[in-house]
């Protein structure tokens, strides 16, 4: 399977103002350039224009090879932040050109990866041909061709850094930041050597930086190594949470994670997702629901309770809901992965009875199941979309959330920043609480993991 680099960028001289865009795509194997693409397009926005021109270069991988693993590096990190799934798209204008860019080619082959606006200078290039022929009233042809431009493209792009994101105040320091000390909640990692900070977090919460449904095949090094280093590099500066948190973020959305009692499978270890027997609690499952229950009233914090659909989650809610005298809605995103044959089965026989297929599924978040269950990249993408839906509908409160081993570990995945195969790195007990801070910009706080004080 053959794999691209594509590297793209736009820019703004106004902010709005003659705006452009650039696009490349590079062999990944040998270096090589293999089309570029420019274009004036009127006054726009810098958002706009670098959607543009990643829009333009999806195209062109398409176009060489539909089958092609894409991998898309770009210096604005509200795009590949977006584009990854773990910052809402709130800005009327960006939303078509975001979703036109995820149709092109398929989820599962595209991943995203923030870079310095330094190694992006190829694209950066583009974009300013393009505007500088925009400038003259021409259209931007390659360098080299009739009625190329041989002028010098302009060095920088007005104030172009100087651009508020949608999603609220931008931070503006140039170089690693650092947490105050003592600070309660969420530590993050800086940007080391950041000089253009257009594109850095939004104050409150701890950056939300995780490859999302960014995939890592097994075997292949190279592409943990750029999962890796593009968590690291999209992490941003530390985040100001608690008293360093801006006044105007407002509480945020707290998801409290309870994962369902014991069913008789737990004890066994064996897999019992959305597509198998559907079992219920057991009794020290339902002891467990009790304690967590009067935990959970004891802190009084929880202001709606939301379920996965599934028996073993409805039951667990039921009993906090009664004690809490809440209702339980049932949110069908919540439910676990379907483990598809694999169901009912332990890890030691799936090793047995699938090993060249648990091999695959251990080494990619892409791959799915032995008979059509749900890979983790799908199961991440469900959580990205639920996160957002109840996010939006539970601004400012807490709730609690009862799902699955899957569902809370992905969240806390995403909030975190970790790469997919942090997921084999978590344990999660039956009836743990867990916790996530969801702020107005996009930005999360993970604030408890795993707590089975309440069943001791």
């Amino acid at each position: 399977m053959r794999e691209f680099i594509v590297e793209a960028d736009g820019g703004s001289r106004g902010n709005p103002g003659p705006a452009g865009y650039g696009a490349v795509v590079i062999d990944a194997v040998t270096g090589e350039t293999l089309v570029e693409r420019a274009e004036y397009i009127g006054v726009a926005t810098n958002n706009v224009a670098e959607y543009r021109g990643l829009v333009a270069g999806l195209r062109a991988a398409r176009d060489l090879d539909p089958a092609a693993r894409v991998r898309v590096r770009m210096d604005s990190k509200l795009v590949v932040e977006q584009m990854s799934g773990r910052w809402q798209i709130k800005h009327p204008d960006m939303k078509p050109l975001a979703a036109e860019a995820g149709r092109i080619l398929p989820r599962s082959q595209v991943t995203y990866e923030w870079i310095p606006r330094a190694q992006n200078k190829h694209a950066d290039r583009l974009a300013n041909e393009a505007m500088d022929a925009g400038g003259r009233g021409e259209s931007w042809t390659p360098a080299g061709t009739e009625g190329a431009s041989t002028e010098a493209p302009v060095k920088g792009r007005g104030d172009r850094r100087d651009e508020p994101q949608p999603s609220g105040g931008r931070t503006t320091a140039t170089g690693p930041t650092s947490s105050p000390g003592g600070e309660p909640a969420g530590t993050g990692v800086s940007v080391q050597g950041r000089g253009d900070p257009r594109d850095e977090p939004q104050p409150s919460g701890s950056r939300t930086t995780a490859e999302g449904p960014t995939p890592s095949p097994g075997g292949e090094a190279a592409k943990v190594t750029d999962d890796r280093r593009a968590a690291r590099n999209v992490a941003g500066p530390a985040p100001t949470v608690g008293w360093g948190a801006a006044p105007d973020m407002g509480a945020p959305a707290t998801f409290v994670l309870l994962r369902h009692g014991e069913t008789p499978l737990t004890p066994q270890k064996r897999f019992s997702g959305s597509g198998g027997s559907d079992p219920s609690l057991s009794d020290v499952g339902r002891q467990q629901a009790e304690r967590a229950a009067t935990a959970l009233a004891a802190r009084g914090t929880v202001q709606a309770v939301v379920a996965s659909p599934l028996a073993r989650t409805r039951e667990t809610a039921a009993v906090v809901a009664a004690r809490l005298g809440l209702d339980v809605v049932v949110e069908d995103g919540l439910r676990e992965t379907d483990f598809g044959a694999w169901e009912g089965l332990t890890f030691g026989e799936v090793r047995e009875r699938y090993p060249d297929d648990l091999n695959a599924w251990l080494g990619s978040p892409d791959v799915e199941p032995t008979g059509g269950g749900e890979s983790f990249a799908a199961t991440a993408h469900r959580m990205a979309d639920t996160r957002d839906r109840l996010t939006a509908a539970h601004a400012g409160r807490t709730v609690l959330l009862v799902t699955h081993v899957t569902p809370i570990k992905t969240l806390v995945r995403l909030a975190l920043g970790a790469p997919p195969e942090s997921l084999f790195r978590m344990e999660l007990s039956a009836a743990s609480l867990s916790a996530v801070a969801y702020y107005a910009d996009g930005n999360a706080s993970v604030r408890l993991f795993n707590d089975t004080s309440h069943l001791r």
